[in-house]
């Protein structure tokens, strides 16, 4: 009996002992627990104060865009980081909140993404920002403390943007944009602006593009500057002996002593010049847009008129002619006032923009209508069976030039948001693309009936680089000008152009009007004349 109570005693106490030396292990694992639930507590702390801030600045972001939606929009600057944040910063905060899944944010996050601009959208947003420094020669600073022509909303780029904006230039083997911004970040930083990025990084990306735009002596300094910061860097190093064998190699060549690269000046608007594209009136295309060498003399302001208009008694327009002011004598090109009611145009806008499509151009080998990198706007095309609208625009537009709209196209509205353009491009086809309008059946664009429907703030202008005039966009207004003369032969005189919307909205309407159908109503002739 004894023997069997020490038994089970001995077999308490050695199941005492393991259970105390697994309770044991338990005390401290729970240690290890409450720390860990320290650590996830700290974490969701500091996670939600990461969500708190974001919406505190998201929140302040939607209250002013929101109290007016247009002119918030009307900053370009604004524009571009409105791309931004929805592609790339909500798309943190998502990556953030899913640390921890929040169900309901998520699923909103999922519904609502489809409608989000995409990467390919931010990187459009940016290359507009840069095509409106190029055009009115606007250097990164202006962009980044938001100092626009007739903006007063905050609006600036910070450190981090301009970094995004050097690198999207630069993936594009950009390396003249890519400075620029690499430069304005650089300079942010050092004036000791907050960031995100590493000095190392944007000087990285600054150096090899100024070795890309051939000013070693920079480069080198840059890389310089570079190594000090991170003595390991994987590149620059490399960069910097090969930098300086190549400087040494052209001095030499140059019968040149090697000199130490003088004191880094900052990178400035003009200190690199732009390379040169594909279109041979860049130049005097984008001075049009400034406002400068518009070739308006004393001699040929004295040759514009102002008048009322019937449309040869047309009894539509006798009671109410409409007013014709002339924008230019040769080629004419005529401004018709209060060719639209703003009752119209917003009628117009309604029915436009859910149909709003990036702009097309039609091929001049196919007729097939197409994308295109010199044209950025969002286009729609609207039948008059449509809105009876519609119907009285294109009955008004008869009216006014006398000229059939039934073998006309389709009213086309578009739309020029932040650097919205149509570079320099002729509206009738030429020799050679017979079959530019072929699948239509209605001839060449004889005319061109083109609504102004917002007033822009600044840029927007319509130019005419051969002869250099420039028309501006007045709400309600329509410019009026023939593309063929009575021969039937193209007046190259009327390539022309949209410049980029700087700040503001753009919306246009445009008639183009074909040959068939106008025999009687403007007959040909054998001469090339107005």
């Amino acid at each position: 009996m004894k023997a069997c109570i020490s038994s089970i005693i001995t077999y308490l106490l050695f199941s005492f002992n393991l259970l105390l030396g697994q309770m044991t292990d338990l005390i401290y694992t729970e240690k290890e627990l409450v720390q860990s639930l320290k650590e996830y507590i700290k974490a969701e702390e500091y996670k939600l104060e990461a969500v708190k801030s974001w919406a505190n600045r998201l929140e302040g972001l939607t209250r002013a865009s929101t109290s007016d939606p247009e002119g918030y929009l009307a900053h370009p600057v604004n524009a571009y980081k409105l791309m931004k944040r929805l592609n790339t910063e909500w798309s943190e905060l998502e990556s953030l909140v899913l640390q921890d899944p929040s169900d309901g944010f998520i699923s909103n996050m999922t519904a609502h993404r489809q409608y989000f601009p995409d990467e390919e959208d931010e990187k459009g947003a940016a290359k507009a920002l840069m095509r409106l420094q190029d055009t009115y020669k606007l250097d990164s600073e202006t962009f980044a403390r938001g100092r626009l022509p007739g903006m007063h909303r905050d609006a600036f780029l910070t450190v981090d943007d301009c970094y995004d904006m050097g690198k999207t230039a630069y993936v594009e083997s950009d390396y003249y944009h890519s400075v620029l911004w690499m430069q304005q970040a650089l300079k942010q930083m050092d004036e000791g602006e907050e960031h995100v990025v590493s000095k190392a990084e944007v000087l990285d990306y600054l150096s090899y593009s100024v070795y890309q735009m051939g000013d070693l002596p920079r480069a080198i300094e840059l890389t310089r500057r570079l190594v000090a910061i991170d003595p390991s860097h994987q590149r620059a190093g490399g960069n910097l002996r090969y930098f300086e064998k190549l400087l040494s190699k052209q001095l030499n060549e140059l019968s040149q002593e090697v000199q130490e690269p003088a004191t880094e000046e900052p990178i400035r608007l003009g200190t690199y010049q732009r390379p040169r594209d594909y279109l041979p009136e860049r130049e005097s295309y984008e001075a049009l847009c400034r406002g400068e060498g518009i070739q308006m003399t004393d001699a040929r302001r004295s040759r514009l008129f102002c008048r009322y208009q019937d449309g040869h008694r047309n009894p539509r327009l006798l009671l109410q002619p409409i007013m014709e002011e002339d924008e230019w004598d040769s080629p004419h090109i005529v401004r018709y006032l209060n060719a639209l009611s703003d009752e119209e145009i917003e009628r117009i806008k309604e029915l436009a923009k859910p149909r709003l499509a990036r702009a097309t151009v039609r091929d001049p080998k196919t007729g097939v209508l197409t994308t295109a990198h010199y044209r950025v706007s969002k286009s729609a095309w609207l039948e008059g069976e449509e809105d009876p609208v519609i119907e009285r625009v294109n009955q008004r537009i008869e009216d006014i030039t006398g000229l059939t709209t039934q073998t006309a196209e389709l009213l086309q509205i578009a739309n020029y948001g932040v650097g919205g353009q149509y570079e320099p491009h002729f509206d009738f086809s030429r020799k050679d693309e017979p079959d530019a309008f072929k699948t239509l059946g209605t001839g060449n664009r004889v005319a061109t009936f083109l609504n102004y429907m917002s007033d822009v703030e600044a840029g927007g202008a319509t130019v005419f680089p051969d002869f250099g005039a420039a028309i501006y966009p007045r709400k309600g207004t329509a410019v009026f000008w023939y593309n063929l003369f009575r021969s039937g032969e193209g007046d190259y005189r009327t390539r022309h152009a949209a410049c980029p919307v700087l700040v503001g909205s753009k919306w246009v309407s445009n008639k183009w009007i074909h040959e068939r159908g106008q025999e009687f109503r403007r007959p040909c002739g054998l001469t090339e004349v107005d």
